[in-house]
């Protein structure tokens, strides 16, 4: 039996990370800061990578600066790795053209965040990783907590093989955040699959007295064009490393991870292709559905960069006729936004025509539900599905949303969901946190926590989404069926619907300094009517 531990996404990341780093360079960013301070801390207590040594973290001024020196560090030999999002990873991209281009196993660990545009926002979406797409990283994604420790080893383990950087990048906030409880790798098996070579290999070309070379040079029309080309092999190679050691994860966790992974019916007809933490609601969605009789299924992108067109030909089912895409960014001006423009570049030349739509959701981590997935399996069953869509949202000015026509419950029979509102930083985030962890790692209930914070944080508005159950929860959504709701500050009777979606029988406690006496005067009557 596997050791178990309940933790987030950015726990389970920098956990992989440790082992593999010999240098840390750092700049906090929300939501990728706690994998700095996860390694910082277990540096400064002493703990060891695979190479017997503490991390060494440097915190620059800036995460310009923070690049600049995981290029000098990897020039200088160290395996060197940084955390980063949004705004933050915009500010590496000069460096990551530098480190791709010098062949340099960089690993960026990246918890995808939206971007300001006609406004700041902290939350999540894809498009701050999918601006770096262009720059010659590896791009490889995560949809869950669980994913989160097991890819994060991919990365590095095919980095130092291939030579290519890799930015191993998940939800922020929604997996970040998210905690879970997952199996854990241990450093020992790990190191097994460790290519000391190739580390040596990598150490070996290191900037270094005692064997001058030229590098960092300026070239002329002549030879810059061939020289740009000449890393096209290392790249070649990139989706057989990776599947390679994604067979030996398997061989470890039991689990099945390959450069793309097919879930469905084995005679789909309609299926969806997306990545990151949607694709466990998905997931769910579709066993909902293939229990009322439909033929659907979903490809779950796990390599992104570079995009194997055979490695998703060998997982696509051929009775496949249509496909959505689903992407959580949103490039203005462009036919179509990337992931879909990929897919639709997968079929140019091939037997197969299915019709390709694509989609939008998700962005400033706009909640996807499964009646959401629904909806896109619906208008893939039209005769001319909607293309350029969104859902989880009504667009009343361009028409783009798909209209949702039912709400269902789709998480597994005996799931037990929680919804506790609390006012940030009185205490009820940090109670269900330990709750959480509580049943997590002391019973043998599978468990999910999730913080719904505003951006003022202290003083703001928290909900915290609690799941516990017998069966894995991939409920990557906030809780909107609840068997038990409660509410630590008493105003909010007034200000929310704070009983919306409690179920039949359920429970809602109330924290208040009212007398039974007043309780009538005091509680509104919409909220005695509904629970009546």
């Amino acid at each position: 039996m596997r050791r178990t531990r309940t933790m987030d996404g950015n726990e389970a990341a920098a956990y992989i990370s440790y082992a593999f780093t010999d240098v840390a360079a750092i700049y906090p960013i929300t939501p990728s800061s706690p994998m700095a301070e996860f390694v910082d801390i277990w540096s400064s207590q002493g703990k060891k990578n695979l190479f017997g040594q503490r991390v060494k973290v440097f915190e620059m001024q800036s995460e310009a600066g923070a690049s600049g020196t995981v290029h000098g560090s990897l020039q200088g030999g160290a395996l060197t790795t940084t955390y980063t999002a949004s705004q933050g990873l915009l500010l590496m991209i000069p460096n990551m053209y530098k480190m791709a281009g010098e062949l340099l196993p960089a690993v960026f660990h990246v918890s995808a965040r939206a971007l300001a545009t006609h406004a700041l926002s902290i939350f999540g979406d894809h498009q701050d990783v999918m601006a770096t797409r262009q720059t010659g990283f590896a791009m490889l994604c995560s949809s869950s907590v669980q994913e989160a420790m097991d890819l994060a080893g991919v990365a590095h383990l095919s980095a130092i093989k291939s030579r290519v950087p890799f930015m191993h990048f998940f939800d922020g906030f929604r997996t970040s955040h998210e905690l879970q409880k997952i199996e854990v790798i241990e450093y020992e098996e790990l190191e097994k699959l460790l290519d000391y070579k190739a580390v040596d290999e990598f150490r070996n070309r290191s900037l270094n007295p005692e064997r001058p070379v030229l590098r960092g040079t300026a070239q002329n029309p002549d030879i810059y064009f061939q020289g740009r080309e000449v890393s096209n092999p290392y790249y070649e190679k990139v989706p057989d490393v990776v599947n390679s050691y994604m067979k030996d994860i398997n061989n470890i966790t039991g689990r099945d991870y390959k450069p793309f992974n097919y879930y469905g019916h084995k005679e789909a007809e309609n299926i969806i292709v997306a990545m990151g933490s949607v694709c466990e609601t998905i997931e769910e969605t579709i066993d909902y559905l293939i229990g009322k009789g439909e033929k659907v299924g979903l490809i779950k992108v796990r390599l992104y960069r570079p995009f194997s067109r055979q490695y998703f030909l060998d997982v696509l089912p051929k009775t496949v006729k249509k496909i959505a895409v689903l992407d959580r960014t949103k490039e203005p001006g462009s036919v179509g936004e990337p992931l879909y423009l990929d897919v639709k570049g997968i079929f140019y030349d091939s037997d197969m025509k299915p019709i390709i739509v694509g989609g939008r959701y998700g962005l400033g981590s706009k909640d996807t539900i499964p009646a959401h997935i629904i909806a896109v399996f619906e208008n893939l069953k039209m005769n001319n599905p909607k293309n350029n869509f969104t859902i989880g949202i009504d667009d009343d000015v361009t028409n783009s949303s798909l209209e949702v026509k039912e709400f269902v419950d789709t998480s597994p029979p005996g799931t037990i969901s929680c919804k506790f509102w609390g006012l940030g930083s009185d205490g009820t985030v940090g109670a269900n946190k330990m709750a959480i962890k509580i049943i997590g790692d002391n019973t043998p209930l599978y468990a999910q926590a999730y913080f719904a914070y505003d951006s003022k944080k202290s003083g703001g508005t928290t909900v915290s989404h609690l799941r516990f159950g017998k069966t894995p929860i991939k409920s990557t959504y906030s809780v909107y069926h609840a068997d038990y709701v409660s509410c630590h500050n008493r105003t909010y009777i007034y200000h929310y619907d704070i009983l919306k979606g409690l179920k039949k029988g359920g429970t809602f406690v109330l924290n208040c300094p009212w007398k039974e006496s007043e309780l009538n005067e005091k509680i509104p009557g919409d909220i005695k009517k509904y629970i009546k």
